[in-house]
């Protein structure tokens, strides 16, 4: 018996009308048999409470002729019964005993990371989102147990999530955030799906709540915005809050002369009027009295235009807008022709402190003081959210944010600013007591903020920031599509623990390969800014190449490593970028790569022709479940061996897949160790990394020309840390036994080969190449007049 399905007719005749997708029936795999959950009838929860309720996704999930998405509704929404309506209810849905499983909690109030355990004990609190790993040993003819996915969501006015229970069971904490809120009756707080494959059944899982919730749109709907492709600076570690046009302009030209040009410059928190509520606003300070640390966060805006050091800029041609920010861009757009984009940063509600209440020209607001839920008690100690919760945030009422939007946002377009980082977003769930609850609240402000970026910015030129939680991903995400995967980049440790310098760089690389895992789904992920010049920089620059995303650094200005930006930026300050987003090997799901001393961090991604593994030493340091921190554990900080193998790449996972069928051996060239490896698909090479080190492979199909039987298959341009990302296209021509690649970038291009070719060409001009180690090397020179573009001829 599937309990839930005898509790009203309404949820028989729902399973009945549409218990069919696509005409084809599909039962649950999950169901609650007395007090037992099973998956494909193998059990996952015991000791479920008799309160608990599990209902087919098929009697609940209504396909939209509006959201022209297929899904497989073979999940269950689980829900529950409580004695008396409240605004938060904390229910087991059984225990946990034995399976192993990886999750996903909010380590920060705005920040999620990876964690995982076997029971229910083990879990974190605020988890977004659990994975049970599959058991595929013989069952004696019965199908192997699947994964299962425990994805919380929302239901009405509540917002659901996992925490830890007694004796080992799994919490489901659903709560509205307002004692005005309140409810008693839940029916899909939880949705539980199953599958053979980890990262189908992720995106499976949410394409399900795509379609039920219908208030966010998947990142394959949507388009991110072009910064993702160009080579960017911000400046946000090059003058925290004492950015200045001048600084900005200086920052540009030094990378220019580098041969680093950006294509996108964001100027971070710094130019915007604000001022402390001990600060007098009209004294013309606008908070550049207050630019140490967390000084500036009590701060409230107190008009939309830019601060006098950006208002008073002048230019140097005299005319008609000459002066103010407006100037400022159109100068330095003007100058550097290789930056086409111009973004700055605001908080959601404006600033960290929200709106000061009477100020002429910005909308009423009112001084709220924010309440922390229980779960966010439990995340580690944060300094942003002790300037809020001590000083209060200036929150304009929620029919009122899209004339804050409004107001900002036209002015920023207007003076040539092409989209916006939002910073700061989950501060709203603190502040809901008086506004329906955090999920009203957020549907009001998502809204408002959706339909400004419509209008100003292109529909999608926004990256948003401090934004890891289930409410903004369900809520806030129909437009956005770029956000913001991990913690911040901490050049040093802020609690000045030395050894930060080192791993925090690896907890940094965790975060944003397994959230990915989930926020993928709904945003491109952003691994955010890195310093060239760090310790680390290189192994920062090796994420960032393998990770599918944006990639800008924060340099202070004048001071590069212009050498490693060069393996990263070509000469007209665009990309090498991969076709998807980067995501942790299967073999690397349910372990721990920060503070087990053993595991390597292996993260794959895919180009048009080749597929890539990045192997990472992150070993060091992590989240102390005690300490409700972060902290450091040197004692794992030592050489990690692992083995990797061309199966790690999922290689039918992108947009534009890559057939292996037929596929028998892979040429696999180690960047690092400039090695080159020919292995089967499941053939194995070991690797053994130093602390916070890494190596990047590139993996390519070979191809057997028939006429002469060579193999042949491109590698790259081994100068570039994505070096398979320059093959833009390849053709094989049987009858000439020729190959042809299309490259862009310059520099040294390897390309397997089982025989020397007689002849190699760029562009119809018969070139220089050598041949060794089975390897052909090209050097390309850079064709500017063909954005980079070069045609490669291969005969043999």
């Amino acid at each position: 018996m599937v309990r839930g399905i005898a509790k009203g007719a309404l949820y028989t005749n729902s399973l009945r009308e549409n218990g069919t997708i696509n005409g084809e029936y599909r039962p649950s795999s999950i169901t609650l048999e007395a007090s037992t959950f099973f998956a494909n009838g193998h059990p996952i929860l015991t000791h479920v409470p008799h309160n608990i309720t599990a209902t087919p996704a098929s009697a609940i999930v209504v396909p939209s002729p509006d959201i022209p998405i297929k899904v497989a509704t073979t999940g269950s929404f689980i829900g529950f019964e409580a004695d008396e309506p409240s605004s938060r209810h904390v229910v087991s849905i059984g225990k946990l005993d034995g399976i192993r499983f990886t999750s996903i909690f909010r380590f920060k109030v705005w920040w999620t990371t990876h964690w995982t355990g076997i029971t229910g004990k083990d879990i974190e609190h605020e988890t977004q989102m659990m994975i049970l790993e599959n058991d595929d040993h013989d069952h004696h003819g019965r199908p192997a147990r699947p994964y299962v996915i425990l994805l919380p969501i929302i239901e009405g006015p509540f917002r659901a999530s996992l925490q830890p229970g007694e004796d080992d069971q799994v919490g489901v904490c659903v709560e509205s955030g307002s004692t005005r809120v309140v409810g008693s009756n839940f029916r899909s707080v939880l949705y539980v799906h199953t599958g053979d494959d980890p990262f189908d059944l992720v995106q499976e899982a949410i394409r399900v709540i795509r379609v039920h919730l219908g208030s966010f749109r998947l990142l394959d709907e949507k388009d991110p915005p072009g910064v993702v492709n160009k080579f960017g600076w911000c400046t946000w570690d090059a003058f925290y809050l004492k950015v200045h046009p001048q600084g900005v302009r200086e920052g540009v030209k030094h990378l220019v002369d580098g041969g680093c040009p950006p294509g996108f410059v964001l100027i971070d928190d710094g130019w915007q009027s604000i001022c402390h509520d001990d600060d007098d606003p009209f004294t013309g300070q606008e908070g550049m009295n207050r630019t140490e640390a967390g000084e500036q966060m009590p701060c409230r805006l107190i008009k939309f235009e830019e601060n006098s050091k950006f208002r008073d800029y002048k230019s140097s041609p005299k005319g008609n807008n000459n002066k103010g920010m407006g100037a400022f861009i159109r100068d330095l757009k003007g100058e550097f022709k290789s930056v086409e984009y111009v973004y700055v940063w605001h908080a959601l509600l404006g600033y960290w402190g929200g709106l000061r209440p009477g100020m002429t020209g910005l909308p009423e607001s009112k001084v709220i003081e924010p309440k922390l839920s229980k779960g966010l008690l439990m995340t580690m100690e944060d300094l942003a959210v002790d300037k809020i919760v001590n000083n209060g945030v200036g929150l304009v009422p929620p029919e009122l944010a899209g004339e804050m939007y409004e107001g900002l946002h036209a002015h920023l377009e207007a003076v040539g600013i092409d989209g916006v980082k939002v910073d700061v977003i989950h501060v709203l769930e603190m502040l809901c007591e008086e506004y329906g609850g955090r999920v009203n609240l957020a549907k009001e402000y998502y809204k408002a903020l959706t339909a400004s970026v419509r209008k100003h910015f292109k529909g999608n030129g926004v990256i948003a920031s401090m934004e890891h939680c289930n409410d903004f991903m369900l809520l806030g995400t129909e437009a956005i599509s770029l956000g913001r995967v991990g913690d911040d980049f901490w050049c040093t440790d802020p609690n000045g623990d030395p050894n930060g310098t080192f791993w925090l760089q690896g907890c940094h690389m965790v975060h944003c390969a397994y959230n990915s895992l989930w926020m993928g789904n709904f945003i491109q992920p952003d691994w955010d800014m890195f310093q060239s010049t760090h310790p680390c920089a290189e192994f920062h620059a090796a994420s960032r190449a393998i990770s599918g995303g944006p990639i800008y650094v924060s340099d202070c200005v004048g001071q590069h490593n212009f050498p490693l930006l060069k393996r990263i930026v070509l000469p007209d300050g665009t990309l090498l970028r991969c076709q998807y987003y980067a995501l942790p090997t299967r073999d690397r799901l349910f372990e721990d790569p920060l503070h087990d001393g053993n595991t390597m961090l292996k993260i794959w991604n895919l180009n048009k022709y080749t597929g890539m593994i990045g192997a990472f030493n992150c070993q060091g340091g992590g989240w102390d479940r005690q300490a409700r921190a972060n902290k450091s554990v040197s004692g794992y900080s030592h050489a990690v061996t692992c083995k990797t193998n061309p199966k790690d790449v999922e290689w039918s996972k992108s947009k534009t897949p890559i057939s292996i069928k037929g596929v028998d051996i892979f040429a696999v060239y180690l960047l690092k160790a400039k090695q080159l490896k020919l292995l089967k698909l499941t053939e194995d090479i070991e690797l053994t990394l130093d602390s916070f080190n890494y190596e990047l492979l590139i993996v390519s199909p070979v191809t057997v020309l028939p006429g002469k039987s060579i193999q042949f298959a491109p590698i790259g341009l081994v100068n570039m840390l994505n070096s398979g990302g320059a093959i833009e296209s390849l053709v094989f021509d049987d009858r000439e036994d020729a190959v042809m690649v299309g490259v862009r970038g310059a520099g040294e291009l390897k390309a397997f080969a089982s025989e020397k070719p007689k002849i190699c060409k760029i562009n119809r001009e018969e070139v220089a190449f050598d041949y060794g180690d089975r390897l052909i090397t090209i050097e390309v020179p850079w064709h500017g007049s063909n954005s980079g573009f070069s045609d490669i001829e291969y005969l043999f």
